[in-house]
């Protein structure tokens, strides 16, 4: 709330980063008031989180639907970054407002609907095979079906983009030092996008990791739910403690440091530009 507030305050709101920023903080929110709504079920009636329940079915798939909204926004930053570097030597395209409001609504649009399919009918509530342990009563099937491909995007996809930004900068460096012209602005902008993506990746592999690992242990498991009590279930809530953790993760990365990125990728563009003017010239 207190980024959400702090973004809408600011008079940068319509930079397409900032969008990304604050709709990033309203997913962190959805993510957790549904973890805060399915530990007070837990506190109230243990039971239906163990052996499932159908009042399970809507805070499980308000939790999915956001953590499906974070990842999703998560990629669309890390692909407006590499634009913003990529592009800025071109005068053809720019990240406009327009493009961040139509990839933030297919981000919901997308997560709302894979979210929401458990609500749909693709559950086990009737079924006693296939049912997830430790999601009961989700699926194994969706469960596999929704966590590896997200796995992959969550993963693949911002380490390209970051890849890519780092070695775009590292080739301006190199073609700056070449003609004798000072190259401090992109050294520190690479050491600043290098940091930041390793924070990136820690972050998101402490965080969905296991969760991760929690799915293919129930793909694979064919025990019954009582003979995994309580350790596999104390497992589950840490898994979910992390996702949390990383709802708070989020704002120090994106927030506290968007500022100085920013402003070295906006001095970049600036860079650029008077490279491209000199040169008409």
């Amino acid at each position: 709330c207190t980024v959400i507030f702090t973004r809408m305050a600011t008079k940068d709101l319509h930079k397409p980063i900032s969008i990304l920023f604050c709709n990033l903080a309203f997913s962190d929110l959805f993510t957790s008031f549904s973890g805060f709504w399915i530990s007070m079920l837990f506190i109230t009636d243990p039971d239906i989180t163990i052996f499932g329940s159908k009042d399970m079915l809507a805070p499980y798939a308000l939790y999915t639907m956001s953590i499906l909204s974070t990842i999703y926004n998560l990629v669309s930053i890390g692909i407006e970054r590499y634009l913003a570097v990529a592009e800025s030597m071109r005068t053809r395209f720019r990240v406009a407002r327009n493009h961040s409001i139509v990839a933030v609504l297919i981000n919901w649009l997308l997560a709302f609907f894979l979210g929401c399919l458990p609500l749909m009918g693709w559950n086990c509530l009737r079924m006693e095979k296939n049912l997830s342990v430790l999601y009961s009563p989700f699926c194994v099937d969706y469960l596999i079906f929704i966590a590896i491909p997200n796995v992959v995007v969550a993963f693949i996809i911002p380490l390209f983009t970051y890849l890519r930004i780092i070695i775009i900068l590292r080739k301006r460096k190199l073609k700056m030092k070449a003609c004798g012209q000072a190259t401090g602005t992109y050294k520190s902008a690479e050491i600043q996008v290098a940091r930041t993506s390793i924070f990136i990746w820690l972050l998101a592999l402490i965080s969905y990791a296991p969760f991760f690992a929690g799915v293919i242990f129930d793909a694979t498991n064919h025990q019954c739910h009582i003979d995994l009590y309580p350790g596999v279930y104390i497992f589950r809530n840490c898994t979910a403690m992390l996702i949390t953790m990383n709802c708070l993760g989020n704002p120090i990365i994106y927030t506290l440091k968007a500022k100085t990125l920013g402003a070295k990728l906006k001095a970049l563009k600036c860079l650029s530009t008077n490279r491209v003017r000199a040169c008409t010239i």
